[in-house]
């Protein structure tokens, strides 16, 4: 690779157009200028300069060799500002959570973005053990999840907390243990941990979910509840998920005797300073979920 030293000191005498001064600005001798030319000249094989006496013109060799580098040097600038500056207001945020919190979280997250047209919002909705994978492999910059973390690449921190909430088709009734065997659950990728905390707590009889008949599965998180729109089974979500849905007159939403929440815990790599840009989103994220109408 060619020395980025010989590359200055070559944009350098161009832009004078005299050694002397190149050698001033540079506070180099004039020999080492000259020097600087030979053994760019070498490494490219060619003449960058036709000498006249104190005077030179650039070959064609010279004028692609500075054009190039002029760019490259800009960039590579660039480059060095940004990542010194660390600016809280500019650069992507890489984020990964449960679907659930995601579809509260997301478009919050892009009214902050909106103020901030220098961040950039990338946002995956995936499931615990994804989450902690992709924090692990620095695909992302933080996440979320509903359990404790045992990585120990990570730190885990709880956050918030989310209710449970059990969803039946709308005009269903009163919630009874016969109600819900007649109905028939709706599945989803967490329905069985979902449905054995909010109902193992409510329901003596409640052994496991294999005790209703499965009428449906979805791995969308938008979709969990269409089917219940549809009076096909009842199912159990966290309370961000229902919320979302939008045909909240299709469904009854039941808040049960014994009430459940999920903890929500922040994941980051350990040991590992994260940019400002990715602590001022933490602390907007905390605000978000401790405000009233985020819940």
């Amino acid at each position: 690779m060619v020395n980025l030293l010989w590359l200055q000191t070559f944009c350098a005498l161009v832009e004078t157009g005299h050694f002397t001064r190149t050698a001033e600005k540079l506070a180099m001798t004039q020999p080492g200028v000259s020097q600087h030319i030979r053994k760019l000249e070498d490494y490219y094989g060619c003449v960058l300069l036709n000498r006249r006496g104190k005077q030179f013109d650039l070959t064609d060799a010279g004028q692609q060799v500075h054009r190039q580098a002029r760019q490259a040097l800009a960039m590579l600038g660039e480059l060095d500002r940004s990542v010194r500056t660390d600016s809280p207001w500019e650069g992507v945020i890489r984020i990964a959570s449960p679907g659930s919190l995601g579809l509260k979280l997301y478009p919050a997250l892009l009214d902050y973005q909106r103020a901030h047209p220098g961040l950039s919002m990338d946002y995956v909705f995936a499931p615990n053990d994804s989450v902690e994978q992709s924090l692990v492999e620095n695909r992302r910059d933080l996440g979320f999840v509903t359990r404790t973390s045992t990585r120990a690449e990570l730190s885990c921190v709880p956050i918030s907390s989310e209710p449970l909430l059990l969803a039946m088709p709308a005009g269903g009734g009163a919630v009874t243990w016969e109600a819900l065997e007649r109905l028939g659950f709706i599945n989803h990728p967490d329905g069985a941990h979902h449905a054995s905390l909010l109902l193992g707590a409510n329901f003596p009889c409640f052994e496991q979910i294999s005790q209703f008949t499965q009428r449906g599965f979805s791995n969308q998180i938008g979709l969990i509840l269409e089917p219940v729109s549809r009076g096909l089974g009842f199912t159990v979500l966290p309370a961000h998920a229902v919320a979302a849905f939008p045909q909240q007159a299709s469904i009854a939403v039941h808040h049960l005797s014994n009430p459940v929440s999920e903890t929500l815990y922040l994941l980051k790599r350990r040991f590992q300073q994260v940019p400002q840009r990715v602590e001022m989103i933490i602390n907007h994220i905390e605000g978000l979920l401790a405000e009233k109408r985020f819940e």
